[in-house]
């Protein structure tokens, strides 16, 4: 009897690995340009799912000065209720218990004119219960487990997805702001050799002057 008991157990922690092997890495990450308004879609299958994600704001040529309205994301549920609003931001993160299942719907808009490209990521993590889950006494808690656990390591993963977009925003940001400082200085001293060769020829021309009134 024990040596069955080992050999169930043998095989639930083997399920188990594979279940979250299969599990992990179920987060949609997409690039999105926003022009005006762009809308993202999601299914949530289950009523009280937990809906988490985030989203940066990458810019590869437009500097954001402190004066930019930055921009907003507002999420819809199916009944066409607003279930999370972020306003005037580059970036953040986001996590809803849905109210209900069906489409959701996630909607950028950017006040700006110039295009702007938006790294963003999500998850929707699913924990089985009494409801949804085999009854019998041994599974119920491995099936709990199993999603506690799996939705333990989304979260980890989509915290690295954002620091990641960040990162890559602030490499872009240093970026642009290192050529707009080589611009700057190369225009310093483009305006600087003007500046002396003007001057020379002005102190010619006074010189030019003072000798053609000695001769008289």
């Amino acid at each position: 009897m024990e040596g069955r008991h080992k050999e169930w157990r043998g095989k639930a922690l083997m399920l188990m690995g594979l279940l979250l092997v299969t599990f992990v890495g179920k987060i949609a990450s997409l690039s999105v340009t926003v022009n005006d308004i762009e809308c993202v879609y999601e299914y949530v299958l289950y009523e009280d799912d937990t809906v988490s994600g985030n989203f940066v704001v990458v810019d590869h040529d437009i500097f954001w000065g402190s004066d930019h309205p930055g921009l907003d994301l507002i999420v819809t549920s199916p009944g066409g209720n607003t279930v999370h609003t972020s306003k005037g931001t580059s970036g953040d993160k986001f996590e809803f218990k849905a109210p209900r299942s069906g489409m959701y719907k996630f909607c950028f808009h950017n006040p700006y004119s110039t295009p702007e490209t938006v790294s963003f990521n999500i998850h929707v993590g699913h924990i089985p219960n009494e409801h949804n889950i085999a009854k019998d006494e041994h599974l119920d808690p491995i099936n709990v487990k199993i999603a506690e656990l799996r939705e333990a390591l989304e979260s980890v993963t989509l915290e690295q997805k954002y620091l990641k977009a960040r990162d890559v925003r602030h490499r872009h940001t240093n970026e642009s702001t290192r050529r707009r400082v080589v611009m700057y200085t190369v225009g310093e001293y483009i305006a600087l050799a003007a500046a002396s060769a003007l001057q020379v020829v002005y102190i010619r021309k006074l010189f030019s002057k003072s000798v053609g009134y000695n001769r008289v």
